[in-house]
């Protein structure tokens, strides 16, 4: 699979992906709060405090800064021998489940993916599950339908 060939996700898994991102600083951010309390009113450790507050600003400041990094190089493309996936440019990952070897074909979405119309692809082997990360749930059905047809004339061939 080349630069250029197969399908990018869709505009609204950039929202999906900020407003996990904000989610996890909230969260950092009620963590760094309660160990400055306890710091202030038990005498915890104030490193501890200072951590949670780097975490607070630097997880969910990291994960926003990758967003269109993540975006720009996630790929998937279905072909009658495989289903692959690429991720990344620096830390690349490359992935091909035959197509053989698939028995299950899962679509899942939680609040934020549904709230964005979107939904997850999952791909599960014996061994392993491989996901397309979130997709409309036009293309989920199609992709879901496309899999096990081509995994069925794959079992009834061998």
């Amino acid at each position: 699979m080349d630069e250029m060939k197969g399908e990018q996700l869709p505009a609204q898994i950039k929202t999906v992906w900020r407003t996990k991102a904000l989610i996890d600083g909230v969260i950092w951010l009620v963590i760094t709060i309660f160990l400055v309390s306890a710091w202030r009113l038990w005498g915890w450790p104030w490193w501890l405090a200072a951590v949670a507050g780097a975490a607070t600003i630097l997880h969910p400041g990291i994960h926003l800064v990758l967003i269109p990094y993540r975006y720009r190089f996630w790929r998937y493309l279905i072909t009658p021998t495989a289903v692959y996936s690429r991720s990344g440019y620096i830390f690349r990952s490359e992935k091909a489940v035959p197509i053989s070897r698939i028995q299950n074909v899962t679509l899942e979405s939680g609040p934020l993916m549904q709230w964005q119309g979107l939904q997850e692809v999952q791909v599960q082997t014996a061994s392993t599950t491989d996901t397309i990360a979130g997709v409309t749930k036009e293309v989920a059905a199609q992709l879901r339908d496309r899999i096990m047809q081509l995994a069925q004339e794959a079992r009834d061939e061998g």
